[in-house]
C-alpha cells in the first residue's frame, strides 16, 4: 500500500504536523511495510506559515503584534523568494482567546495590519495573506486602521475597535498606506460572502461568542462598512459584500478585496506549494482530517480540496476528525469514502480533546488492519 496522510490541524489540540505524525505512527504499527507519505496541510488558517515554510523554505521574520483584544503577541512573516506569507490567525486567531473572552463586537484585526506592513516592507513583490480561524468580525476595519485608514463617524472621530462600532461608520480617516508595486493575495479558507444568511456574522459569529442579537447587529454593521469602502476607496469591486470569499476570517476578505487583492483558495495555494497533486498520483489511499468535519468543511477547506483530488483519481479518501457532523451524502459527493471520529473512538468530547494523539493512532491502526485485509 502507498498511503498519503495529508491532514489539517485539529484546532485547539494538535497542529497538522502532529496529526500527520500520530496517524503515521498508528498505521506503521499495524502495517510496517507499507509506504507512507505525510504532507501536513493548511487552508489559510492556523498553521499556514508553518506548512508553507516546510514546503518552500525561506526565512521567518519575527514581528511583534497584538491579539484581538490588543494584547502583545508574537507573529511572523515568511519570506520565500519575492513573496511574503502572512497568517492572519497569528494576530486574529480564535485560539488566542479564552472562551470567556470571545466577543466579536469588540475584537479587532489591527494586529494583522501590523503583520501586513512588515510583509510589504520586507522587499517582496507579492504578499499572500492566509485567512481563517479568526476571533474577529470587523471586516478588516482594524487592519485598515493599522494602514492609516481607520473608520470614522459623522464627526470624523475614529470609531472604537470591533465590528459592532461599524454601524456608525461614515468614512475612513485617510487612504490606506500601501507599498507601491506590491500585489496582495487573499488566501481564503471559505467562499462565504460578507453579509446575509451565509455571511461572516451569521455563519461564524456564534462560534466567536455572538448571540442572535449580536449576529443581526454585526451583519448590519458590516453591510454599512462595505458601503463605506465602496464609496471611499478607488477600484473596489462592485457589490463587495456579496463577493465569494469576502466573509473569510470575519470579513477580512472584504477589506483585502477593497485594497485590490485577488482571492485564491487557501488549500489550492498550499496544494500547489507542497506538491499534493504529484503525491496523490502516486498513492493508493488518502487519509485527511480536521478537528470538526461539518458542512463548512466542504466549502473550501483542506478536506474538500484533498477529497476532490482523490475523487478525480478514483482514490479512496478517509477522513479522521475530532467530531463528524457532515451529512454522508454530501461527504460522498465531495469525494469522501469513509469518516471516523475521535468522539466515537474515545467515548466523548472531553476524552477526544484530552487524548487526540492516542485516538488518531488507534483509528489509523484499525484502518491499516482493514485495508491490509481488503
Amino acid at each position: 500500500m502507498r498511503v498519503l496522510i495529508c491532514p489539517d490541524k485539529f484546532a485547539g489540540t494538535l497542529s497538522a504536523v502532529e496529526v500527520a505524525a500520530a496517524v503515521e505512527a498508528g498505521w506503521r504499527a499495524q502495517a510496517p511495510r507499507d509506504e507512507v507519505v505525510t504532507l501536513p496541510l493548511a487552508d489559510g488558517g492556523p498553521g499556514f506559515v508553518e506548512v508553507l515554510h516546510a514546503a518552500l523554505g525561506g526565512h521567518r521574520l519575527p514581528v511583534p503584534t497584538i491579539d484581538p483584544l490588543g494584547r502583545r503577541v508574537a507573529g511572523e512573516v515568511l519570506v520565500s523568494g519575492d513573496t511574503a506569507y502572512v497568517e492572519s490567525a497569528q494576530a486574529c486567531g480564535l485560539h488566542l482567546l479564552d472562551p470567556g473572552e470571545r466577543d466579536p463586537n469588540r475584537a479587532t484585526s489591527y494586529g494583522l495590519g501590523v503583520l501586513l506592513v512588515a510583509a510589504m516592507e520586507s522587499g517582496v513583490r507579492r504578499v499572500v495573506v492566509g485567512l481563517g480561524g479568526s476571533a474577529t468580525n470587523d471586516a478588516g476595519a482594524g487592519m485598515l486602521a493599522a494602514l492609516g485608514a481607520a473608520p470614522v463617524d459623522d464627526a470624523g472621530l475614529v470609531l472604537p475597535y470591533g465590528g459592532a462600532a461599524l454601524i456608525g461608520c461614515a468614512g475612513l480617516s485617510g487612504p490606506p498606506r500601501l507599498r507601491p508595486g506590491v500585489a496582495l493575495v487573499a488566501a481564503t479558507d471559505v467562499d462565504n460572502p460578507l453579509t446575509g444568511l451565509h455571511g461572516a456574522s451569521a455563519i461564524f459569529g456564534p462560534q466567536k461568542g455572538a448571540s442572535l442579537e449580536d449576529v443581526m447587529r454585526l451583519d448590519a454593521a458590516l453591510e454599512r462598512f462595505a458601503g463605506v469602502l465602496e464609496k471611499d476607496l478607488p477600484d473596489v469591486p462592485a457589490e463587495l459584500a456579496a463577493r465569494p470569499g469576502a466573509g473569510a476570517a470575519g470579513g477580512l476578505g472584504a477589506a483585502l478585496l477593497a485594497l485590490g487583492a485577488t482571492v485564491e483558495s487557501g488549500i489550492g495555494l498550499v496544494r500547489a506549494a507542497v506538491g499534493l497533486d504529484a503525491a496523490l498520483d502516486d498513492s493508493d489511499l488518502v487519509i485527511t482530517g480536521e478537528g470538526s468535519f461539518d458542512h463548512q468543511s466542504l466549502r473550501g477547506k483542506v478536506v474538500s480540496g484533498v477529497a476532490a483530488g482523490a475523487r478525480d483519481r478514483g482514490l479512496a479518501c478517509v477522513v479522521l476528525a475530532g467530531r463528524v457532523s457532515a451529512g454522508r451524502r454530501e461527504a460522498a459527493a465531495a469525494g469522501v469514502t469513509e469518516t471516523f471520529s475521535l468522539v466515537d473512538e474515545l467515548g466523548g468530547v472531553n476524552a477526544a480533546m484530552a487524548r487526540p494523539e492516542e485516538g488518531l493512532r488507534r483509528l489509523a491502526s484499525r484502518l491499516a488492519g482493514q485495508w491490509a485485509g481488503s
